[in-house]
């Protein structure tokens, strides 16, 4: 069956835009008619693929937890029995983000000029794709409060999840800069006095002594040198790290670093699994959720991964074998999903498998770290221990010979 745009006002006049499926525009036309509805217009929709594929957010960043506590003042306003219209009306003059609030005046102008909410959002090339599908489900099941509902869950999981992980890594980061930072005071300022010192006495130096100033009296000459290289390099990397090639080879090189790529390519998986799970549940068919939720990816890995897995489930593999054949998912996910298909709970389990990665992924991670902090202690203390003994050596030794 054909899906039709259809525009209709109910029986309190409010306008309503609804995606309907029928096998002809007559048919649909009748079947809204006999209900008691007045039909405007019908034109014919193309499927859900065809939106999909074409969303690629332009770059341009808005606050997510803005967006979903709009998202949720558009639930409520709906659910109180406003139209779509109004509602965006009230929220787009509310919002405290500028970003967003420009990109909801759009939506509103879009909708008022006749566009879905759906084609509306999706014309803004901001929008996550999974949001975008998720309201075309909504319109298309008219269960639009409800679908709305579940994204903006998967959002609040998400950033939770995402939360965790930065907090858990804030004070190994703090540690690392820190220890960077005494490393290079001690190298280009103090080792260089001690030299100057020693160099006005002419007192004969250890060997570790003479190793440590040589290093010092070199990277004092050298060290702005050193930090305009080092901030040339990232902002290259960082060019480079934008272009498909670039994110390609950053995200082969990170799933190859042992521990770290294994936790990697687990959230990532896990970030599949709960996309696909809130798609499926909303509604949308396995074919197009699976583009959605490869694109939602943030790894081009993955993504390769995901799309030659989506053409095999098209040629009549099971999605299971398909993601099986591509060898990089977690064999135990494959197992749940595949239970999940012969059970016919798939969604379910595609949830359960995306609460078991999390879950793994924020105990290794904290595992990791207990370690990563008892380990850049060790050789902080390590590199100053050497620095001090092989400074102060020269003085031990000085005054030995005074004593004798």
């Amino acid at each position: 069956m054909a899906e039709w745009t259809l525009k209709y006002a109910d029986a309190r006049g409010e306008i309503h835009q609804q995606v309907a499926e029928a096998a002809s525009e007559r048919e649909l036309r009748d079947r809204y008619t006999q209900q008691g509805f007045l039909v405007y217009n019908v034109k014919p929709r193309s499927e859900i693929g065809g939106l999909a594929s074409g969303l690629r957010p332009s770059g341009k960043r808005f606050n997510l937890e803005k967006f979903l506590i709009f998202n949720q003042q558009f639930v409520t306003l709906i659910r109180a029995g406003l139209p779509i219209l109004r509602a965006l009306d009230l929220l787009a003059e509310r919002l405290t983000d500028p970003k967003l609030s420009s990109h909801i005046r759009n939506v509103r102008d879009e909708v008022k000029s006749g566009a879905l909410l759906s084609d509306a959002f999706a014309k803004q090339g901001v929008f996550p794709p999974i949001y975008v599908t998720s309201v075309l489900a909504g319109e298309r099941s008219g269960a639009l409060a409800e679908v709305i509902e579940r994204f903006v869950a998967y959002q609040k999981l998400a950033l939770s999840v995402r939360k965790k992980l930065l907090v858990s890594l804030m004070y190994p980061a703090l540690l690392i800069v820190l220890v960077i930072c005494l490393v290079v005071f001690l190298i280009t300022y103090v080792v260089p006095n001690f030299a100057e010192l020693y160099n006005s006495m002419q007192a004969q130096l250890p060997t570790p002594t003479l190793i440590l100033i040589a290093i010092g009296t070199t990277a004092r000459g050298y060290v702005l040198l050193g930090f305009a290289i080092l901030i040339l390099a990232a902002i290259a990397l960082r060019a480079w790290g934008k272009t498909p090639t670039g994110k390609e080879a950053f995200d082969r090189a990170l799933l190859r670093v042992p521990v770290l790529g294994e936790v990697w390519l687990k959230y990532q998986v896990a970030q599949f699994s709960r996309v696909l799970s809130t798609l499926l549940i909303g509604g949308i068919p396995l074919m197009q959720a699976l583009d959605t939720s490869a694109d939602s990816l943030g790894t081009q890995v993955l993504k390769k991964v995901l799309q030659k897995a989506t053409k095999l489930v098209r040629e009549g593999q099971s999605l299971s074998g398909a993601l099986r054949i591509t060898g990089v998912f977690p064999s135990l996910s494959l197992d749940m999903i595949e239970v999940g298909e012969s059970t016919g709970a798939l969604p379910a389990m595609l949830g359960s498998v995306a609460e078991f990665y999390e879950d793994d992924v924020a105990t290794r991670v904290t595992a990791a770290l207990s370690l990563i902090e008892p380990v850049i202690m060790i050789i902080m203390g390590i590199f100053v221990a050497f620095v001090l003994i092989s400074l102060y050596l020269p003085i031990f030794s000085l005054a030995d010979s005074i004593r004798s």
